[in-house]
């Protein structure tokens, strides 16, 4: 459970001011705050400081100005909307990182339906560079921004619902359960997704977050914003320049950082940028003249 502080705290990141009493108009602003000052970001996993998922501690990180991955962001959106007079529901989901990949809720995602004027909307601020407001639980088509999603009953978790991203999205879909699930149902998977060398989270520092026009990413050394305009991508090779994307798109000043943090994960993020450049090259094969 919040405290008043911790709300009044959280909706300064956000820079709302404290709703009355819930409504649907209230859930959309607080959704769009969300995904546009609190960003998508792995940093922690570079860093290799060990997170929870509990919402509290959530939280926190996001008072102290980080962000987060799905787990940390809606569990902290549904504590914030809880507080606020919200119904909030936790459902297992799981992201189709590629069309190869057999779709289903493999609990590498945490999904939200919020019940507000007698109707359930799906929200979620976890998805990176997906929905910039929420989503009425129905079957259809709907545009925001450049991008054009989908929402249609799940096939592969039956009473389910799959979340069809636009294709200029990083990942094809999500699909998530119909009931509802509370914190030990991902632990075990945030505990991989955090730990494990083979983790994409472990291999690729990211972050992500969404705005009316359209997303920015950074992956590795990589930023991206994708618009109405197009993809456009720029390559950071030197610290000051990531350092100055990550606080100036993402919000994220890393104030908590020692220096010597600061200078490990550097190194650590071009190493990876490296090895990456590498292997696409290899992937590629040789240049004939």
């Amino acid at each position: 459970m919040l405290t008043d502080e911790m709300v009044d705290g959280y909706l300064r990141r956000l820079g709302v001011a404290r709703p009355g009493r819930p409504t649907v108009e209230g859930l959309f602003a607080l959704h769009r705050a969300q995904v546009e000052r609190v960003p998508y970001e792995t940093l922690e996993i570079q860093l290799g400081r060990p997170t929870t998922i509990e919402p509290v501690e959530s939280v926190r990180r996001i008072l102290a100005g980080r962000g987060g991955y799905c787990f940390h962001l809606n569990g902290a959106f549904a504590a914030l909307l809880t507080a606020l007079g919200y119904r909030v529901t936790w459902h297992v989901g799981g992201v189709q990182t590629d069309p190869t990949v057999p779709a289903g809720a493999n609990a590498n995602h945490l999904a939200l339906t919020v019940e507000c004027e007698q109707r359930l909307w799906f929200a979620d601020a976890g998805l990176g560079e997906a929905l910039h407001e929420p989503l009425p639980l129905a079957e259809g088509t709907y545009r925001q921004g450049p991008f054009t999603f989908g929402l249609v009953p799940s096939v592969a978790e039956p009473g389910g619902w799959r979340f069809e991203h636009d294709p200029l999205g990083v990942f094809p879909g999500m699909d998530f359960r119909p009931e509802p699930a509370g914190q030990a149902d991902f632990r075990e998977r945030h505990t991989w997704l955090s730990t494990a060398p083979d983790s994409p989270f472990a291999r690729v520092a990211c972050a992500l977050r969404r705005d009316a026009g359209g997303s920015d990413g950074l992956r590795g050394l990589v930023l991206v914003r994708t618009d109405a305009d197009g993809r456009s991508e720029r390559e950071l090779l030197e610290p000051a320049d990531w350092f100055a994307a990550l606080a100036d798109v993402f919000g994220l000043t890393l104030a908590d950082l020692t220096r010597a943090d600061r200078d490990r994960l550097w190194r650590k993020v071009h190493a990876a940028h490296l090895i990456r450049a590498a292997e696409q090259a290899v992937a590629a094969g040789p240049v004939s003249g």
